[in-house]
């Protein structure tokens, strides 16, 4: 379905920022009722922090969480926790934030289980999973296995969430943390280029995802040779279709994107 022109002086209005606050402390109870608090002010969406040993895997009973449950944001190790977090919040309403990195899989898993458990369409669910674990390596050190596998699980939820919740971005690079470990503006935007291009290659790689997905492009490198690099359009930004749900590439030519409408599968 194609936007409507705009009229030649027509004034519009662009969508509004999304406004979070990132938060979480003590216990998902206590969390929940910060979070009611601060949408109740105005808040549009919802950034969740969670504790040290969520971050890192570790369940808040075990002996190397001691000292760190409900430090740094909000321990979440279970599907009753999450139950707890968002009590009475309309998951399909909301824009949410989970922002972890090593154990995203696990907690956007978590996430999605509640809402199938309240009977919520998944295709409505909107939000964001950091899901960012090769900045661990290089500046916060909260990974939890080898790079590859590492790689492999974020690969994972990017494949997965295309197809079942197309209105969610499966990954968000942050690069911030790279300049408080020390590297400069320059080093920082080529880290979190190279960290992009990394989970883009994988995702095409693992063919998981429809190939209309990816527009080639030439790149050049240093060294003056080009390469073929690969951007992937998440689904939250496809233009809505009446007769085929969603078409993905909005850059797509006309063929293309014909074979899109053809093709396009997911949450109808």
């Amino acid at each position: 379905m194609a936007a409507r022109e705009e009229e030649p002086g027509e004034v519009t209005r662009d969508r509004p920022w999304i406004m979070r606050t990132y938060a979480g402390h003590s216990t998902a109870a206590a969390s929940n009722a910060l979070y009611r608090q601060n949408l109740a002010k105005g808040q549009t969406g919802l950034s969740v922090a969670f504790d040290l040993p969520t971050q890192t895997g570790y369940d808040s009973d075990h002996p190397l969480a001691r000292g760190e449950v409900g430090k740094v944001g909000v321990p979440v190790t279970h599907l009753g926790d999450m139950r707890a977090l968002f009590e009475g919040l309309p998951l399909t309403e909301m824009n949410t934030s989970l922002t972890i990195n090593a154990t995203a899989p696990w907690l956007y898993a978590l996430y999605v289980a509640l809402a199938e458990e309240r009977g919520d369409d998944v295709c409505k669910l909107r939000g964001t999973t950091q899901n960012d674990v090769i900045k661990e390596y290089l500046s916060r050190g909260t990974y939890i296995f080898p790079p590859a596998a590492s790689l492999r699980l974020s690969t994972d939820l990017v494949t997965y969430a295309v197809k079942h919740t197309p209105r969610w971005n499966p990954m968000n690079v942050c690069s911030y943390h790279l300049q408080e470990a020390g590297a400069t503006p320059p080093q920082e935007l080529a880290y979190a280029l190279m960290t992009a291009i990394a989970l883009l290659d994988s995702v095409r790689d693992r063919e998981r995802s429809a190939s209309r997905s990816f527009r080639v492009s030439s790149v050049a490198s240093p060294s003056s040779s080009t390469r073929a690099s690969a951007s992937w359009t998440s689904c939250a930004s496809c233009a809505p279709s009446s007769s085929s749900g969603v078409v993905c590439a909005p850059s797509a030519t006309a063929s293309q994107t014909r074979s899109s409408r053809a093709s396009a599968t997911a949450c109808r």
